[in-house]
């Protein structure tokens, strides 16, 4: 498996995501995933706010989550099935001070930018990952997470097979697509590295030609940290 990082000019609101792509990524080959941050993406759909006060910032942050707790560093909040500090608003890296927002529905800016992009390079097999930073219970420093992903399988379920003393497994599965975000965003950086797009190529994953709606999206009922989330959920 291959990972390579793409250094690029800074992408500006209202970009076209597509063009943008292509530009510095002349050739891709069928079956290789693009991994882009999720700050261009919601920049080319126009998602930022201005002139925010502090009492502003955090309503938005209520707004855009389905649960949120405030911290002594942060809002701990749950965005579309996925625990994000925030519910993914960040002034970092944003011209202006601007707050950028999301996307509106990230799997569906995956998927739009993935049918787009097979068009322009003439490729069968792709793969879109949108990356943002979540932080681990317990663990210091962030990690690449996919808030959005299209064109594979983004689980390999492991339930009902044997292990190599031919248990059968009964809870076991892989996250393949925050796997391969994780591995790409330490590439891409978090500060001023400028390279917002990463090319995997020879990725173990299934493509398909539609994807599996809420495949990685676990019920929160069942959930190891239920326990601590039934605290605070609205």
């Amino acid at each position: 498996m291959n990972f390579k990082k793409i250094k690029t000019k800074i992408f500006n609101e209202g970009n076209n995501l597509a063009a943008f792509i292509k530009a510095h990524i002349p050739a891709l080959k069928d079956g290789s995933i693009i991994v882009l941050s999720s700050k261009i993406a919601a920049l080319s759909e126009n998602r930022t706010v201005a002139n925010l006060t502090e009492k502003e910032f955090e309503k938005l942050i209520e707004k855009e989550s389905s649960a949120a707790v405030k911290t002594a560093l942060c809002y701990f909040t749950i965005k579309d099935g996925m625990v994000m500090t925030n519910a993914g608003l960040d002034r970092s890296n944003s011209k202006d001070k601007k707050v950028i927002l999301l996307p509106a529905d990230s799997y569906a800016c995956a998927r739009a930018l993935r049918k787009e992009l097979m068009k322009i390079y003439k490729i069968k097999k792709l793969g879109v990952i949108i990356t943002d930073s979540m932080i681990l219970p317990l663990r210091a420093g962030v990690i690449g997470a996919a808030v959005g992903y299209s064109g594979f399988k983004g689980v390999k379920n492991y339930v009902g097979k044997k292990d190599i003393y031919k248990r059968k497994l009964e809870m076991t599965m892989t996250d393949i697509a925050d796997s391969l975000a994780a591995a790409a965003t330490l590439l891409m950086g978090e500060g001023d590295e400028q390279t917002p797009l990463c090319v995997i190529e020879n990725a173990p994953v299934v493509f398909v030609g539609k994807d599996k709606k809420d495949e990685i999206k676990y019920p929160l009922k069942h959930d190891l940290y239920y326990p601590f989330f039934k605290k605070f959920l609205k």
